[in-house]
């Protein structure tokens, strides 16, 4: 039963890494487009300042995807005002 054990760990301990590495970071692959600018930018840099825009616009937290495209222009346009 001990040697089963010791087979085992390598096993658990390589797809506790794997799983790991294949849950974590997906915030950084994010883009959104930027209609001030039309272009794709990554959403990772951007979360700082939404939430800085959410609470100087007074706005409830929301995510930045379901947010209507008059919400979406406002928030690219408040946020070149303030790079």
């Amino acid at each position: 039963m001990r040697s089963f054990a010791k087979q085992l760990a390598p096993l658990v301990f390589a797809l506790s890494l794997g799983a790991a590495a294949l849950t974590s970071g997906c915030t950084v692959h994010a883009r959104v487009y930027d209609s001030y600018d039309h272009q794709y930018r990554a959403w990772a840099p951007e979360t700082t300042y939404y939430v800085q825009w959410e609470q100087e616009t007074h706005r409830s937290h929301e995510d930045f995807n379901k947010r209507s495209n008059a919400d979406k222009d406002a928030y690219w346009k408040w946020r070149h005002d303030h790079q």
